[in-house]
């Protein structure tokens, strides 16, 4: 991203002088998303990632229902289902017999309210890949090469040391910078965790030729007494699959060169080592569970693995990251763009962390569940559509009487037939959206960044007004405007200055 060295107006909060608004470090899935959602509301943003070049693993291969639904509103969707697929039916092995198929992840039809039902196969290089290109097309980049080695703040902003020599002023930063995060360590912020399992694993790319016993319709494993295999076969022509091996022994050494990697595949299976082409990718690691202590430190803010580290079981990790950036983007914008009061950014780590600790636990008892033979299929519980805010100050309910099943504040706000489209073409963008459900009746005025729009009395929503939030989960609900919707949207940072921008009937936004 070039580097815009003018200086920043003053904002309500104090900050003066800076070369960029947010610095964030760690061009991961949490990096991207957070500088592509920050690009397209006008928030100037610089990307730092050590490497080269992007990520070129397989490693978080599932996108979930929900995070399915963050890219819909980035509008990366589309480049994703193309790149993806479903994942495929397991095939245990047993040498080179057969001994039996099942799905690891349960197969949900999409409905109105849910229209990504199903986890979705696809390498975590080309998730990068995809919205690096959406972020670039936004005018925004990554500087590669560059990593950040310190940094300090005061009352105003943030200087951030980079291993360059240079010290950039940001207002605030963002370690999205992984599991070993150097910010996180520079603010002396623990992890509290365990280990979730002492053995090592090896999880690798590899290339496997034409007419071999792996075939591209199954995820195939093999058991063995020192350790299983499993290969999973990655979407695309290139005969990729993605290699997960476990060790039994906690001591046994791990080779990630491509001669060891093929000579733990003929060990194992009946693949013989001129049957592996390519090792485009491996890494070892042992699996583990931890929390970091606090997800912000005055100006600076913690998401993704560097905040919380997952077991792979699950398919949480990528997903749970990607949900920190899209919570934290719309309110950093808020701040700086629409004169938000900074109290706005306490509500980041009030919604996220409580979110996180439920999400390792849930990997870490899936992970230990399958290390124990009995690989417990993958249902609802991964999908984290579930996942919401409810009890958060952001989650404000005035309707005196809900049923105990009704849409509340803080809850995902389902998709659902609207004006010859959908709810979520409606959403999509970096605004609010006020929904008059039923007979209630819109307020006179709202700010711009708030459209408008009537439904008639609807099986998801009731009845009543609901206010959704930039990153699609109810933040007020009522039955009348003159009950708090106001003081909501004050909070905000918006006041009341135009009328309803209200959507036209048969014109999804």
């Amino acid at each position: 991203m070039p580097e815009d060295r003018s200086a920043a107006p003053e904002d309500r909060n104090g900050n003066t002088n800076t070369d960029t608004d947010v610095v964030i470090a760690g061009a991961g899935p949490t990096g991207l998303v957070l500088a592509l959602d920050l690009a397209r509301r006008g928030v100037r943003a610089l990307l730092l990632e050590r490497a080269d070049g992007l990520f070129p693993g397989s490693r978080g291969k599932g996108l979930q229902p929900r995070s399915q639904e963050v890219l819909d509103d980035l509008g990366v969707l589309p480049g994703v289902l193309a790149a993806g697929s479903a994942y495929p039916r397991m095939l245990a092995w047993e040498g080179t017999e057969r001994r039996g198929e099942w799905d690891m992840i349960e197969r949900s039809e999409p409905t109105e309210r849910v229209p990504y039902a199903n986890t979705l196969l696809i390498p975590q290089s080309r998730t990068q890949e995809l919205l690096y290109e959406r972020l670039t097309a936004l005018g925004g980049g990554v500087r590669f090469g560059t990593a950040l080695t310190g940094l300090r703040q005061d009352d105003g902003g943030v200087e951030a040391e980079l291993g360059t020599g240079e010290t950039v002023r940001a207002a605030f930063l963002v370690g999205a910078d992984g599991g070993r995060s150097t910010v996180r360590r520079a603010l002396g912020i623990g992890m509290t965790g365990e280990t979730v399992d002492p053995r090592p694993m090896l999880v690798a790319d590899v290339r496997i030729a034409p007419g071999a016993v792996a075939d591209r319709d199954h995820w195939h494993v093999w058991r063995a007494p020192d350790g299983g295999v499993a290969l999973c076969p990655l979407p695309g022509d290139g005969g990729l699959f993605q290699l997960a091996a476990t060790f039994e022994d906690p001591a046994a050494p791990v080779d990630t060169t491509p001669e060891g990697v093929r000579a733990l595949l003929a060990a194992r299976t009946p693949l013989s080592p001129d049957e592996i082409a390519e090792v485009p990718w491996a890494s070892d690691y042992r699996a583990r569970a931890a929390l970091a202590d606090r997800f912000r430190e005055g100006r600076v803010f913690l998401a993704g693995d560097a905040a919380h580290v997952h077991s792979p079981a699950g398919g949480q990790g990528l997903n749970t990251g990607v949900q920190d950036a899209y919570n934290l983007g719309w309110k950093l914008a808020q701040v700086l763009r629409h004169g938000a009061p900074a109290a706005l950014l306490d509500s980041y780590e009030a919604e996220r962390r409580p979110v996180a600790a439920d999400v390792l636990g849930l990997s870490t008892r899936l992970h230990r569940a399958t290390a124990d033979g009995d690989a417990p299929q993958r249902g609802g519980e991964v999908q984290q559509l579930g996942l919401g805010y409810r009890g958060s100050a952001l989650a404000v309910d005035t309707r005196p009487r809900t049923p105990g099943d009704a849409l509340r504040a803080g809850d995902r706000a389902p998709d659902g037939p609207y004006a010859g489209g959908r709810l979520f073409d409606l959403f999509r963008g970096p605004h609010f959206t006020l929904l008059a459900v039923g007979t209630a009746a819109l307020p006179d005025a709202l700010p711009e960044p708030v459209r408008a729009a009537r439904l008639p009395a609807d099986e998801a929503y009731g009845t009543g007004l609901f206010l959704i939030r930039p990153d699609g989960y109810v933040g007020w609900a009522g039955d009348r405007a003159d009950a708090g919707l106001d003081a909501y949207l004050t909070a905000l940072g918006l006041t009341r200055a135009a009328a309803p921008r209200a959507v036209p009937e048969g014109m999804p936004a």
